[in-house]
């Protein structure tokens, strides 16, 4: 069984940064891919970048040139930087692993820009 456990989150003015962490549990980390998603109140979950196992990555263009998503194997832990932050980044972020034809979701963590 994995479990996902993201960390990071808060509240931040407008044009600052946080950085997302997600640790799994278990063997599977190295072969997933891995996404960080997002939901607002009122809105569907929506991806904001993923990475793969052998590290290549993908983003929404709203985020674009402002977030990064990396990953460290040896630490099972995927990161999303998230720099020059806006108001309508504000959401819960959640962390996916997928393996083996199986979704793995964490618990979320709050992310709150005020402008």
């Amino acid at each position: 069984q994995v479990q996902l456990v993201e960390s990071g989150g808060g509240l931040v003015q407008a044009g600052g940064s946080l950085r997302l962490s997600c640790t799994a549990s278990g063997s599977t980390f190295s072969i997933a891919a891995i996404g960080w998603y997002r939901q607002a109140p009122g809105k569907q979950r929506d991806l904001v970048a993923s990475i793969g196992s052998t590290g290549s990555t993908n983003y929404a263009n709203s985020v674009k040139g402002r977030f990064t998503i990396s990953r460290d194997n040896a630490k099972n832990t995927v990161y999303l930087q998230m720099s020059n932050l806006k108001p309508e980044d504000t959401a819960v972020y959640y962390c996916n692993l997928h393996a083996y034809f199986k979704d793995y979701w964490g618990q979320g963590t709050q992310v709150t820009v005020s402008s």
